[in-house]
């Protein structure tokens, strides 16, 4: 069957009122139940970060019409909104956790908008919910020193897996950001996979640490979803987001070596 296609869908907040910061990437509770269950209308099987990458390294054939649904940051709606409808469906999901964002002694709260605490992420872990890391602080983690990129690793996994009981297996890039060297230090940490964005379904020659992913927004609409799980039409929903993409990497590129000079002449 060659290189089959997943669409890996990324949610963030789930929400009836999110503030202006995550708007765009919150996702009504009515919107997520309706595309839920289109995934089953259509027949749809939902995994876990890691059971596709597992099944991908291994070589073992996947479900018929494989998908991921994946959740990044924390955000408290993801207990409150989402877990209900997943449970109902039996789907599993990842999320993935900033861990100084959490609320709780080892988190600040500091997130973007309520995040969830520790209890309920381990009551997401016993529901099914895969729970993954998204670095501490959620910075562009292609930007850091290399002992602050260790630093940002080392202490999401170690709470994780202090507050959990096991150390999270997969990971995902805040803002989708990586260079080989983060790739190469979040294998380092003990994840196995990892996630980008890319707007692009993803495939096994992605490789294990650079799977792309789908952006589900508060103004994707029935039909573009669909067309998100299908794979049609990719290219021209996210045209847009893509000369973005390419545009901000030069300048972040740009400043990346501006401040390697400077360090250089320190």
């Amino acid at each position: 069957m060659g290189d089959p296609a997943v669409p890996i869908l990324m949610y963030h907040s789930v929400a009836t009122a999110p503030n202006d910061a995550t708007r765009a990437l919150s996702v009504a509770p009515e919107a997520f139940a309706d595309q839920m269950a289109l995934i089953g209308d259509l027949g749809l099987t939902p995994l876990t970060t890691a059971d596709l990458a597992a099944g991908w390294r291994s070589g073992r054939p996947l479900p018929d019409r494989p998908v991921l649904i994946t959740f990044d940051d924390g955000y408290e709606g993801v207990h409150r909104h989402a877990l209900p409808v997943l449970a109902r469906h039996g789907f599993p999901a990842t999320l993935f956790v900033s861990t100084g964002w959490l609320r709780g002694a080892l988190g600040t709260g500091g997130g973007p908008d309520t995040m969830l605490d520790w209890r309920q992420v381990r009551e997401l872990a016993a529901a099914g919910v895969e729970i993954g890391g998204h670095s501490h602080t959620h910075p562009q983690l292609d930007q850091l020193p290399d002992a602050e990129l260790r630093t940002e690793l080392t202490r999401c996994t170690e709470i994780a897996a202090a507050e959990l009981g096991t150390r999270p297996l997969s990971f995902a890039y805040p803002y989708g950001y990586s260079s080989r060297r983060v790739r190469r230090a979040v294998r380092a940490a003990g994840y196995a996979q990892a996630l980008a964005v890319g707007n692009a379904l993803a495939r096994r020659r992605q490789g294990p640490y650079a799977l792309e992913r789908v952006t589900v927004r508060r103004a994707t609409g029935a039909e573009e979803f669909e067309r998100l799980l299908l794979g049609r039409a990719l290219t021209r929903t996210f045209a847009r987001d893509r000369a973005l993409t390419r545009g901000y990497a030069l300048v972040r590129r740009s400043r990346q070596l501006r401040r390697k000079a400077i360090r250089s002449r320190d």
